[in-house]
């Protein structure tokens, strides 16, 4: 089985899904930016062959593909912005897989939400913009607060809270590169994701992770140290309403085989509402935080899945995981750590990994990466302890940069 997987070395996770392509028997061709030097031993090993090309360059990347001069069997990307690139590949070679429509209809956040919304699911009231006319009118119609981020993005980067007309204009300043943005209401409640790896449509596993807090608001304050919690039963009766939301939308969406990873609202009154969603793993190693629950590779499971169509991982939910990401106080390199050696002391025993950095190491621009100057991984069976885990950790652990 042949497979070209679109950056098999970035962002990092890549790295084991391009290894868990070759653990399931699959001869994997890679392409991507970089040259061969800098992929990495495991990259390396598991790839087949490999040709450096722009992948913002259609024809380079076509052209790069060709160059192989093998039949594929299967075309696959996990990074957002080549989502719909692979599905162009597809088309082009005549592999089966996501269609490029498809593709459009998990990238395009307007074209999302519309088909979402003929399927009669709950979505925020929303709207395309182009110009900053067209925000300011939509806005005036939707009604304060919205969120204004782009059509085509990932994560929560260009996206702004807007409280008013004033905090509008501040946006659209900063917003001037974007070459179109969704307008959409401001839903306000808790913040969770539905994450899938699905056969044919139907989900083979399932996660649901709680954003603590919501990911705007973290994004938005620099003291914050950003949580999220995988959550050993996503199957509770709390989570029933966006576990058949996340449902829906996979129909609505014509999902096929591969990851998928949703965010979604859960408001004061129970109501829930679609946030958006992309034929894609999560980032943040959240894939990590699955795998520690279980103690299962879903890296390799994905492999197998869009591969053979299979899924032969057994996933006994032991725990309750959660990451907490640090942002160093200062500016410049790492200068020390505080109260790590007594948390670990205490902890250490429920810390799944570790990856803070290091005095001497120059601190991560915040603003750029979730995983800012690193981060902890604790589990427990129980929740409780598990937040108490992670909230000391927050308070207590701290990093200086000078």
């Amino acid at each position: 089985m042949n497979v070209l997987f679109l950056a098999p070395n970035y962002p990092p996770e890549m790295v084991d899904f391009t290894r868990g392509l070759a653990d399931v028997g699959a001869r994997v061709y890679g392409i991507a930016d970089g040259p061969v030097g800098q992929l990495g031993p495991t990259v390396q090993n598991a790839l087949a062959g490999y040709r450096q090309a722009k992948l913002y360059d259609r024809d380079a990347t076509l052209q790069a593909a060709r160059s192989f001069g093998v039949r594929f069997d299967r075309v696959e990307c996990l990074w957002e912005p080549f989502v719909e690139l692979a599905a162009d590949l597809r088309e082009v070679f005549g592999i089966p897989g996501m269609s490029l429509d498809c593709a459009r209809g998990f990238r395009d956040k307007e074209l999302m939400k519309q088909r979402v919304e003929a399927a009669g699911l709950r979505v925020p009231h929303h709207a395309r913009a182009h110009t900053a006319d067209e925000v300011r009118a939509h806005a005036e119609r939707i009604g304060y607060p919205i969120i204004v981020k782009p059509i085509a993005g990932a994560g929560s980067a260009d996206t702004f809270r807007c409280n008013s007309r004033q905090e509008l204009e501040v946006a659209l300043g900063k917003t001037q590169h974007v070459r179109e943005v969704s307008v959409e209401e401001f839903v306000d409640g808790e913040e969770y994701t539905f994450d899938t790896i699905c056969v044919d449509g139907r989900p083979v596993f399932h996660n649901v992770a709680w954003y603590r807090p919501r990911p705007l608001q973290a994004r938005s304050n620099e003291w914050i140290s950003p949580q999220v919690v995988v959550l050993r039963n996503p199957d509770q009766p709390e989570l029933r309403g966006g576990i058949e939301l996340g449902l829906g939308v996979l129909r609505a969406l014509g999902m096929g085989t591969g990851f998928t990873h949703m965010e979604w609202y859960k408001k004061a009154n129970g109501e829930v509402v679609f946030g958006e969603i992309g034929a894609r793993s999560a980032g943040g190693h959240l894939v990590d935080q699955m795998n520690y629950s279980s103690d299962v590779d879903l890296f390799r499971e994905w492999a197998r899945a869009v591969v053979w169509k299979s899924f032969e991982a057994t996933v006994t939910r032991k725990y309750n995981v959660a990451i907490i990401f640090k942002r160093a106080l200062g500016q410049g390199r790492i200068r020390r750590i505080e109260g790590l050696e007594a948390y670990m002391a205490k902890y250490g025993k429920y810390v799944a990994t570790e990856q803070l950095l290091r005095p001497g190491t120059r601190r991560r621009d915040w603003k750029q990466t979730l995983v800012s100057d690193g981060f902890v991984v604790v589990r427990h069976p129980e929740l409780a302890p598990t937040l108490e885990m992670a909230d000391e950790f927050g308070e207590n652990v701290r990093l200086y940069a000078e």
